[in-house]
């Protein structure tokens, strides 16, 4: 475990526990800045998701259900929902994403060599690197808006 950030894009990834190495329980911090662009949608082939806001707001959506995400609050991807997310707020949002089995460190490393090369991404680069790590894309969804979050609780 390096624990130093790598910048995907304006996202900020550093690693706690990086479970690929065993198989196991990945831990990272996640900072994504108001306005950032963000991933496209995807699922995990074999891994499953929760993520925890610490600071700002997180909106993210899972199969159709969007929320709002504030400090203490959750939402978890079952492995091969759709998800993704974005920054709303006006401030940076910070949160904990947590992976079993994980993915590792080394998945962000890739992607951000790809990101920082200068210019749009290799869209055909960035396909293999996700596939190689059991990610899909998936096509945009259009989630209806859960205001209260703890409706979905």
């Amino acid at each position: 475990m390096s624990g130093q950030v790598i910048k995907v894009g304006q996202i900020e990834i550093r690693y706690l526990v990086d479970g690929a190495q065993t198989g196991g329980l990945g831990v990272f911090e996640m900072k994504v800045p108001a306005g950032a662009h963000v991933p496209p949608p995807h699922s995990h082939s074999n891994n499953e998701e929760c993520v925890y806001v610490l600071e700002g707001v997180l909106r993210y959506s899972v199969d159709g259900a969007t929320r709002d995400l504030t400090p203490g609050e959750w939402m978890s991807t079952p492995r091969g929902s759709v998800h993704q997310f974005s920054n709303p707020g006006s401030e940076t949002a910070r949160a904990l994403v947590m992976l079993t089995p994980d993915i590792g460190e080394q998945y962000f490393r890739d992607v951000a060599a790809l990101a920082g090369a200068g210019g749009p991404p290799d869209r055909a680069k960035l396909l293999e690197v996700m596939a190689r790590y059991g990610l899909v894309p998936a096509a945009p969804q259009q989630a209806p808006y859960v205001a209260d979050a703890r409706a979905m609780s």
